[in-house]
C-alpha cells in the first residue's frame, strides 16, 4: 500500500470528511485531495502533523509497515 492509499484509508476508518483533514492541516480540501490522488506530494509539515493526529509512525504512514505503531509519549 503506497502512501495516498494509506492517508485515504486512515481518512475513511476514522469517518473523517477530506474538508475535516485538510482543516486539521491548514490547507483546503481540493489541496488535501491531490494529496490523496497523488497529483501533487505532500509536505513534511504535513506528513508529521498526520502522523501525529492519527498516532502512527511515518513508517506505517508511507507503507514501509503494516504494524500502525504509535508514536512514542513524550
Amino acid at each position: 500500500m503506497d502512501y495516498a492509499q494509506r492517508m485515504r484509508a486512515l481518512r475513511e476508518d476514522n469517518d473523517l470528511l477530506q474538508k475535516e483533514i485538510a482543516e486539521v492541516l491548514n490547507t483546503n480540501q481540493k489541496v488535501y485531495s491531490r494529496y490523496e490522488t497523488e497529483e501533487n506530494e505532500m509536505p513534511i509539515r504535513h506528513l508529521i502533523a498526520l502522523c501525529k493526529y492519527y498516532n502512527v509512525s511515518a513508517d506505517y504512514f508511507l507503507g514501509f509497515t503494516d504494524t500502525p505503531k504509535p508514536l512514542p509519549k513524550k
